[in-house]
C-alpha cells in the first residue's frame, strides 16, 4: 500500500496471522484501521493494539455487531477500505462430515465476508474505495477433503466478481486473493513435513492485498489472484 495517510481501512481477522501482517503494511502506509475482536485472548501476541482502533465482542456473523464495527470505524469520516480476512477451516471426508460442519463454514466464511462487504459499502463515501476478499485455493483448484470449507470459499469467490460487476460504476474496486497453505507457526506444527519454504508467508500474500486495497490500484476489480508461492 502506498501512502493512504488517514484513509480509515476496517481489517477483519487483524488480530490473526494474515491478519497482523496486512495491518503491519496499512499502519506503516497511514492508513487508519479498525480491528474487530471475537475475543480477547487475541490480543495477546497482537503488536498494534495501541495503534488501531479495536471493537471487542465482535461476532462478524452478526448484522447488528456488524454494523457497530463499521459504525466506530467510521465515527470520524467515510471508510475508504475493508478487508475480510476473517475465516475458519475444517477438514473431513463428504461421508464424517456434518451439516454443522457445511453451517460453521458458511457463517464464519461466506455470511460474514457478505456481511461485512454490504456494510463497508454503505459506509464508503461517494469518492469510491476498494473491498478485498480472502478465497482459497480450493475453491478454484479441486482438493479432496474439504468439501464444506471449499463450498464456503467458492461462495467468496463468487460474491467478490459479483460484486465487482455491480460497485464498479460507484468506483468501488473489489478483489479476492486466493492463498494457498500459508506459511504460519499453527500450519508448520500441524504439517511438520511438508515443504514450507514453497508456502506464501503472511507478508507475501499481505502486499498483495495491501496493494488491491490502496488507491495506487487504478484499474483491478474483479480479480481472484492466487497467491501461491511455489507450491
Amino acid at each position: 500500500m502506498d501512502d493512504d495517510t488517514g484513509r480509515r481501512v476496517v481489517v477483519t481477522g487483524g488480530t490473526g496471522a494474515l491478519g497482523t501482517a496486512v495491518v503491519g503494511r496499512l499502519l506503516a502506509s497511514g492508513a487508519a484501521v479498525t480491528v474487530p475482536v471475537y475475543h480477547d485472548r487475541e490480543l495477546v501476541h497482537f503488536p498494534f493494539a495501541d495503534r488501531v482502533t479495536l471493537v471487542h465482542d465482535a461476532d462478524l456473523t452478526d448484522e447488528a455487531t456488524v454494523a457497530r464495527v463499521y459504525g466506530e470505524a467510521t465515527a470520524d469520516g467515510p471508510l475508504w477500505a475493508s478487508i475480510q480476512v476473517a475465516g475458519g477451516f475444517t477438514m473431513g471426508d463428504l461421508e464424517h462430515s456434518t451439516v454443522a460442519d457445511v453451517q460453521r463454514m458458511w457463517s464464519m466464511n461466506a455470511l460474514s465476508c457478505w456481511l461485512c462487504c454490504r456494510e463497508a459499502v454503505r459506509r464508503i463515501g461517494d469518492a469510491g474505495g476498494r473491498l478485498v476478499n480472502i478465497a482459497a485455493r480450493p475453491a478454484l483448484v479441486p482438493t479432496a477433503g474439504v468439501s464444506a470449507y471449499a463450498m464456503s470459499k467458492a461462495a467468496v469467490a463468487a460474491l467478490t466478481t459479483s460484486l465487482a460487476e455491480e460497485l464498479a460504476p460507484r468506483g468501488i474496486f473489489v478483489n479476492a486473493v486466493v492463498p494457498s497453505i500459508i506459511d504460519t507457526p499453527a500450519n508448520r506444527q500441524a504439517m511438520p513435513d511438508a515443504p514450507h519454504d514453497r508456502w506464501p508467508t503472511p507478508d507475501e500474500l499481505a502486499a498483495t492485498i495491501t496493494f488491491l486495497a490502496s488507491a495506487a490500484n487504478q484499474a483491478t476489480r474483479g480479480a481472484l489472484v492466487p497467491v501461491y508461492g511455489r507450491s
